[in-house]
């Protein structure tokens, strides 16, 4: 008699709760194991939970934070859908629910692709944004009812796809709506969050859920605009075009000129410096003619240049050039190209010293000569 009493009492459940050892469940149903609840028993709410009672599928009553003892008198509904209308003291069964209602943080979202938008500075552009949204339960009702069911233990992960989609798609619509140029729009990604969460919270609210916040943490650009803004940038820094040129020009002329040992460099060093500064002229050369053609359709094109004299010069025993006068006199100024260094152009019969040409001999006359031995 003991035994079968014993029996009878261990399928009476008479001590209701739930540790959550998680850190993503929403929902979770109490396993009684088909067992009856035994009347008066004890349902602990812990900060952060919310219990719901269903019977055979119908939302009855919902306990907030607090030790509960189960009676007819606090549990009303369940009463009603018990047909309990002069109280009870028998065990029953129901299945009892446990919220988490605790906030759920760092769940990530990002555009399902690129929105296209009208930027006035770059025309049409196309623009991804990704971040992090925080979600919790507001109505446990409304999520039992149309979002987790009978679930045994519900998580975000079997919901956080759904809501990823839900925000990577309206924020498709608000990015557009701010009416800023998509440089200005990453300065201002605490507002589009703000109008992100205030477009969706009422599509949260239908699934019983409260949109917390919403954090853009990135807009991306497209390939094309981050490469005009390093452009950009790249020639902000510089100012002046024609100097930057000029210096980069005189600089690559004087390492390649005093390196030792790198005659073929010098002359690759010297041809690229002086291709990049002609090709810089003959831009903006280029430029100034179309203006004056689109002035004056009438007017004659201007005569061709005549040919420039260029030498080869011979460094560390290798031939470098040719050289333009304009170069080789800069070459005679900063003691590169010397009296004695052998020289050749087209239509000489051999190399000779720069002092015994013609055309080069005055280039040294502000150049002091080699001091005599002592």
């Amino acid at each position: 008699m003991v035994d079968l009493w014993k029996k009878l009492t261990g399928e009476l459940i008479d001590i209701i709760q739930w540790l959550d050892d998680s850190n993503n469940t929403l929902v979770y149903r109490f396993e009684r194991m088909n067992n009856e609840i035994k009347y008066g028993a004890k349902l602990t709410v812990r900060e952060g939970q919310m219990a719901v009672f269903i019977n055979e599928g119908q939302l009855a009553d919902v306990f907030k934070p607090g030790m509960h003892t189960l009676t007819t008198q606090n549990m009303p509904v369940l009463s009603t859908l018990k047909g309990w209308k002069y109280g009870f003291e028998s065990p029953f069964k129901a299945e009892v629910y446990f919220i988490s209602t605790r906030k759920f943080t760092d769940l990530k979202w990002g555009t399902p692709g690129p929105a296209t938008m009208r930027d006035k500075e770059f025309g049409i552009v196309r623009a991804t944004a990704f971040g992090i949204y925080a979600i919790r339960i507001s109505d446990p009702g409304i999520f039992i009812k149309d979002i987790s069911g009978t679930e045994g233990r519900f998580t975000t992960d079997a919901i956080q796809e759904n809501l990823r989609g839900k925000i990577g798609l309206r924020i498709k619509e608000v990015m557009p709506e701010l009416g800023l140029s998509i440089i200005d729009m990453e300065a201002k990604v605490s507002v589009l969050g703000q109008m992100l969460r205030d477009r969706i919270q009422p599509d949260f609210a239908a699934m019983g859920l409260e949109l917390v916040e919403v954090q853009v943490q990135d807009i991306g650009l497209p390939e094309e605009v981050e490469k005009a803004i390093d452009k950009r940038g790249a020639i902000a820094a510089v100012g002046n075009l024609q100097a930057y040129t000029q210096y980069e020009t005189a600089s690559s002329i004087h390492d390649a000129a005093t390196t030792p040992n790198s005659a073929a460099g010098a002359g690759m060093g010297l041809g690229a410096g002086f291709a990049m500064g002609g090709n810089m002229v003959g831009q903006m050369g280029g430029a100034m003619n179309a203006t004056n053609a689109a002035g004056s359709a009438n007017s004659a094109a201007p005569p061709p240049l005549p040919q420039q004299m260029t030498f080869h010069v011979a460094v560390n025993g290798a031939q470098a050039g040719p050289f333009d006068m304009s170069t080789l006199q800069g070459q005679a100024g900063s003691g590169a190209l010397k009296r004695d260094s052998l020289v050749w152009k087209a239509g000489m019969a051999q190399w000779a010293k720069a002092a015994d040409v013609p055309e080069l001999a005055a280039l040294f006359a502000g150049v002091p000569p080699p001091l005599p031995p002592a």
